[in-house]
């Protein structure tokens, strides 16, 4: 991802651009699917993901400027660098938009988000997300038991879930260069 100034819901592909596979975004705990959003409500596949990961709670949210309060100020937190003491999961079931990660050298990477993708982002890696140009996406969140969605802005470091989180990923990097 580029470090320019520009409207963040340009996509900000590097020059040349730099592709992620996903074995690099494993390799930082994200986990990711590709599914069929038609049918989310009745998806045997989506179900079974929902069963292993013990996700027992769900919301759909629809973020566009007329249908969330206070929109403006809502991107703008969204967009703001942080982490959660529990991991993210986000089923686009339409629209599309952006979550940015950081790697293990604090660089950015950006990760295109469209309908009948899931992604799920470990508790304490640093992250953030921002629509695209066509500002709307909706979003099935998934969460393990009652909804806690509670950003820690950074500097985060001295936090468990960072803690653990480096420990957890950045350590199996390690090792597994050594």
């Amino acid at each position: 991802m580029d470090d320019k100034d520009d409207d963040q819901r340009l996509p900000h592909r590097l020059d040349p651009n730099q592709p992620c596979p996903l074995e690099t975004l494993a390799e930082l705990g994200i986990l990711y699917w590709k599914l069929d959003a038609d049918i989310w409500e009745t998806d045997p596949e989506l179900k079974q993901i929902r069963k292993d990961r013990s996700y027992s709670y769900e919301e759909v949210v629809n973020i566009h400027p007329d249908t969330l309060p206070n929109y403006e100020a809502k991107i703008k937190s969204f967009y703001e660098e942080h982490i959660h003491t529990d991991e993210e999961i986000r089923y686009i079931l339409d629209g599309s938009g952006y979550f940015d990660v950081r790697d293990f050298e604090d660089r950015w990477i950006r990760i295109e988000t469209k309908k009948g993708d899931l992604l799920v982002l470990p508790a304490g890696i640093y992250h953030r997300f921002t629509l695209d140009t066509t500002n709307y996406i909706k979003a099935l969140r998934l969460f393990v038991g009652e909804p806690v969605w509670t950003p820690y802005n950074r500097p985060a470091d001295e936090m468990a879930a960072r803690k653990e989180y480096l420990e957890m990923f950045a350590a199996s990097k390690t090792t597994a260069v050594a």
